[in-house]
């Protein structure tokens, strides 16, 4: 029974990577998250490079994406995909710590779908990874060509 898509969470901080999945785990998703732990690696899954050459075919069904990223950073992630045919539908919601104007604004301007300012309330931090989850995983229709299964 899988009706839910894969989750690509590219987080280098161990600390939110376990936060976002377990609150993804509350709702049974994070048996279908990847996580990318710098922007190379993201590059890499979703290129099909390195130890990702032989990952299953379909694209995740949305991709979080930390900005602050070792190697290659998140607005450069997004602005490589957005411009891939194979790439650009995937839904990105930008999950960061930056308040920084610059970079909501270059997000949206890269067709970003969400930009979620992390808080720092631990309760807060995984009510909000639920509901995004919940959206991008079960409610949302994925594009054409992705992990979903009407």
């Amino acid at each position: 029974m899988d009706s839910f898509g894969r989750i690509l969470l590219v987080e280098d901080d161990p600390k939110d990577v376990e936060l976002t999945l377990t609150a993804l785990d509350e709702y049974n998703l994070a048996n279908e998250v990847v996580v990318a732990t710098d922007g190379e690696q993201a590059l890499d899954y979703l290129y099909y490079r390195g130890k990702f050459m032989r990952r299953a075919p379909e694209n995740p069904a949305v991709l979080l994406l930390d900005l602050k990223l070792p190697k290659v950073d998140g607005l450069e992630i997004l602005q490589q995909i957005k411009v891939d045919e194979k790439l650009k539908m995937i839904p990105v919601v930008v999950l960061t710590s930056s308040h920084e104007e610059k970079d909501m604004v270059a997000s949206y301007k890269l067709g970003v779908n969400a930009y979620v300012v992390k808080p720092v309330d631990f309760h807060e931090f995984v009510n909000a990874i639920k509901q995004l989850g919940i959206f991008w995983a079960v409610i949302n229709e994925a594009p054409p060509g992705s992990a979903r299964k009407g």
